[in-house]
């Protein structure tokens, strides 16, 4: 959790850069989505949780490379196969925390503040609470410990997964034709986030 919270600490910038380029696109294209006050929360929402993250200061249930070591009946075979069940198997862990999150009051409590703004783009995607300390995520890769994907695997695409979940949050991109069908089968719980798609 550590080693994600230290890429998150790089990618924070870049995700300023972009949420600035989109405020700027929205003011050039008379559309914008982006009041200084709601950026400027959601940056510091997400500022405060990466820090957190980095400090170690969460609790996690259960470790992946523990879940594998007991779990593996297993092993993908190296290449880019083991990449792509490593995606696959975030994906699903990802829809499940989520979904549970909109379900129990006791996980929807800390995910509140994700869906708080008023506004629907890239700023409120780094909106996360700081009070979400205790982490499930592992226990939904069962399905990748079984198969025995390493732990470094999923740490090299767990980050490449989060950064593409930064996408959804923007109403600047419509209709993505076949990629919009992809994301519906593999992630149905991002419906959530519709509300980004025109026509």
């Amino acid at each position: 959790m550590e080693t994600y919270g230290k890429i998150l600490l790089y990618a924070m910038p870049s995700f300023l850069v972009l949420v600035l380029f989109e405020k700027w696109w929205g003011w050039r294209k008379g559309n914008d989505t982006l009041r200084t006050n709601d950026m400027i929360s959601s940056l510091s929402s997400g500022m405060t949780n990466v820090t957190k993250d980095v400090l170690g200061l969460s609790v996690i249930i259960v470790s992946y490379g523990w879940l594998t070591e007991k779990v593996a009946i297993t092993h993908v075979p190296s290449g880019w196969i083991t990449y792509a069940v490593a995606f696959m198997a975030l994906d699903f862990a990802g829809y499940w925390v989520h979904r549970i999150s909109h379900e129990y009051n006791l996980f929807w409590n800390n995910h509140i503040i994700h869906h708080s703004s008023e506004e629907f783009n890239l700023a409120c995607a780094l909106r996360q609470s700081i009070s979400s300390i205790v982490k499930i995520f592992a226990i939904f890769l069962l399905p990748a410990a079984l198969l025995g994907v390493p732990q470094e695997v999923i740490s090299i695409v767990a980050p490449l997964h989060l950064f593409a979940q930064f996408w959804y949050h923007t109403q600047h991109i419509g209709r993505m034709g076949f990629l919009d069908y992809c994301h519906a089968i593999a992630s149905p719980g991002a419906s959530c986030h519709q509300s980004r798609v025109s026509g």
